[in-house]
Formats: C-alpha cells, sequence, structure tokens
C-alpha cells in the first residue's frame, strides 16, 4: 500500500491510483443507493475528495476499500435525505455498462434480462432506503453481514432483519404484480407419450 503514504503526503497521482482502481467500484454502489447516475457520479467525487481531505484518518492501510465505502454510504445517506427519489427510474444496463459485462446472449435471452432486471429495479425502488442499502450491499457488492454491519455502523442482527425483510417485501412487491423470475428453458422438448 505504498499510494496510501503518498496520499498522505498529499501525492495527486496517488489519489488517481485510488479513483482508479476503486471508483467503478464506488460508483455501482453509489447507483445502486441513489438511483440517479449524476447523483452517483457526484457521490463518489465527494467520496475522494474526502478520503483525500481525511487520508490521516485511515488507521489501516489495508482497510482502504472498507473505508471508502463507508464514505460513499455516508455521501449516499446525505444525498437521499435532501431529495426525493422515489420517481427516478433504475435501470440495470447502466448498471451493466459500469461493470463491463460483455457477455454474448441470444436475443430471447437479452429481452428475458431486460424484463426480469426492470421489474427487480423496479421493486428495489420501492423499498425503503435501509432495505435497499443493506440489499444492495449484500447482493450487489457481496458484503458479508459482518461488514455490512460495519459499514452501516449497525449490528448484525439489525442487518439480518433487514436482510430477511427486504427480501420478503421484493418477494411480495415481484409476486404481487405478477413478475415471474424464473428464465424460460432453451425450447420446449417434445415428450413421447
Amino acid at each position: 500500500m505504498d499510494f496510501i503514504d503518498k496520499l498522505k503526503e498529499k501525492d495527486e497521482h496517488a489519489l488517481m491510483q485510488v479513483m482508479h482502481q476503486y471508483g467503478d467500484y464506488l460508483l455501482r454502489t453509489a447507483y445502486l443507493l441513489v438511483k440517479d447516475y449524476q447523483t452517483a457520479e457526484e457521490a463518489v467525487q465527494d467520496t475522494f475528495i474526502t478520503a483525500f481531505e481525511k487520508i490521516h484518518q485511515l488507521e489501516n492501510p489495508e482497510k482502504i476499500k472498507s473505508w471508502l465505502t463507508t464514505i460513499v454510504l455516508n455521501q449516499c445517506r446525505s444525498r437521499m435525505r435532501k431529495w426525493h427519489w422515489k420517481n427516478i427510474l433504475f435501470h440495470f444496463d447502466v448498471v451493466d455498462r459500469i461493470k463491463g459485462d460483455e457477455t454474448v446472449q441470444s436475443p430471447e435471452e437479452a429481452i428475458f434480462d431486460m424484463a426480469l432486471n426492470h421489474n427487480i429495479s423496479t421493486a428495489i425502488q420501492q423499498l425503503d432506503y435501509k432495505y435497499r442499502e443493506v440489499i444492495t450491499l449484500y447482493y450487489f457488492n457481496e458484503l458479508k453481514i459482518s461488514e455490512i454491519a460495519s459499514q452501516t455502523k449497525t449490528n448484525e442482527n439489525t442487518v439480518k432483519s433487514r436482510l430477511k425483510r427486504g427480501r420478503l417485501l421484493l418477494k411480495n412487491l415481484l409476486t404481487k404484480g405478477e413478475v415471474s423470475i424464473e428464465k424460460p428453458t432453451e425450447s420446449p422438448k417434445k415428450t413421447a407419450r
């Protein structure tokens, strides 16, 4: 973590290295939380500014990713308190572009995935922020419950409870809208009778 020492010396090249290494991860996290690409970019930019100004507060350089995640969560929470975001549509195609996923699908699979992602994203939009936050961190950022508890400054039982409640709410929203989340089979096979 040589670049952390340089960052503590206010080396802007070290900041660029941190931005390059963690920018996409933080942008995806922020976007999943605030559901607006421009606002997510602003949150990430403010995260890097805060990190640059307060790098001396980072005690363990090996935990920089966790530290940056905490900062971006606080930036997103701040923005969510200031604005009402329920009317902003959330599209997974932007998240896919952020991830850089280049998998090739058949047209049928692509259409199904688009519909599925739209339905799931619409359902996630309808959740309260506290459920959306833990679902994003658990499923999209693949953090462990203990890591989520640390990031959100809540205890593990609260995280587990919010995950359970969030999943139940998602399930109810998806089934209420009669949305099927099962992928269709390749093609129906004829069976001998």
